[in-house]
């Protein structure tokens, strides 16, 4: 009778630390992203993995500084985050830690992470020019710097310099071309403006359907959404403009959507396996079309309506240099009154 006692106490210990290991299989993240498709990806790896997914919501920069604040504290375990200006900033704040494995290496392009593995591209868009049907048309188009010719003087619609889009999409053209090319490149614009920036970058595309001028300078994923939205009228605006991928100079410029992990994450080992999840052909699928972005793993296809739009060449850039350069970029919106 005390063997069997001792055994049931034995076996008692033994399942209760099994429970206690089971329940310290979670990963916490700290995202921006609030879409479905999202839920329905974390709810796949939770699954597969038995990993839970603890997610905390909220705006990129607050998210950067939550982390900072809370330290070695930190519950956070990956932080995922829009523009590579942004990661790159996270990064140098120092709330990121370099990460490498084959499978993140197989599965995103080099130009599409950090240099120093700090941090991953997980969906990739374009920052593009879009056109008045009616007013325009492709063949008066070409790269980012036929945008400062005088033909298009008062025609092009953009948001403010504040924007991290814009400070991004400055930041690579300084990489490619030099601060001077770019400084004389966003003067450029400013002639060029047909009003004073404002709104985001569906009011761009409002404004130029609109007639307040015939290109605006948006990001791929807002043309996707206006053409899928439940609102009639940005459907009818969406329906109205045209899609030019800049081209000739050094192709398109992009960005991402990226996670990485951070440098007091307490489940460090699940936070890689779901960043490596994120990344496969599987979850790209649907991690990318739920912002009608395009996938980072080069296996998966764009999605039907991404595709109709046609292939572009993208700038010859690693995404790292939209960091290195972005306070160059906002001296630069500073200088030529760039609002």
């Amino acid at each position: 009778m005390r063997k069997l006692i001792v055994v049931t106490v034995v076996m008692s210990i033994i399942f209760s630390l099994g429970t206690l290991v089971l329940a310290a299989e979670e990963v916490n993240l700290y995202t921006n992203r609030h879409y479905d498709t999202d839920e329905e990806i974390l709810d796949r790896f939770t699954e597969e993995t038995g990993i839970e997914v603890n997610v905390l919501k909220g705006d990129s920069d607050q998210l950067i500084e939550r982390i900072v604040r809370e330290g070695e504290n930190t519950p956070a375990d990956l932080l995922i985050t829009a523009d590579a200006g942004r990661l790159h900033r996270a990064k140098t704040r120092g709330i990121l830690q370099s990460v490498k494995t084959k499978t993140l290496t197989q599965n995103i392009p080099a130009n599409l992470k950090d240099a120093d593995n700090y941090w991953y591209g997980l969906t990739m868009r374009g920052r593009v020019i879009v056109y008045a049907k009616d007013r325009a048309a492709p063949s008066d188009l070409a790269g980012y710097g036929d945008l400062t010719s005088d033909k298009w003087q008062d025609e092009i619609l953009v948001r403010s310099s504040a924007n991290i889009y814009n400070q991004s999409l400055l930041a690579s053209l300084v990489s490619i071309y030099g601060a001077e090319w770019a400084e004389d490149w966003a003067a450029g614009i400013v002639d060029n403006m047909a009003r004073k920036p404002q709104g985001n970058d569906r009011a761009q595309a409002t404004a130029a359907a609109a007639g307040e001028g015939d290109l605006a300078i948006i990001n791929t994923y807002y043309l996707g959404k206006m053409i899928n939205s439940d609102n009639p009228a940005e459907v009818k605006v969406a329906k109205s403009i045209g899609i030019h991928f800049p081209d000739g100079e050094n192709g398109t410029h992009v960005n991402v959507s990226g996670a990485g992990v951070t440098k007091y994450a307490p489940n460090k080992e699940n936070a890689v396996k779901l960043l490596e999840y994120l990344s496969s052909a599987s979850a790209q699928k649907f991690f990318a079309s739920a912002n009608y972005e395009y996938p980072v793993n080069p296996e998966v296809e764009a999605s039907e309506l991404l595709q109709s739009w046609g292939d572009f060449e993208t700038q010859n850039i690693n995404l790292t240099e939209l960091g290195i350069h972005n306070q160059t970029a906002v001296r630069i919106f500073n200088r030529v009154g760039w609002q």
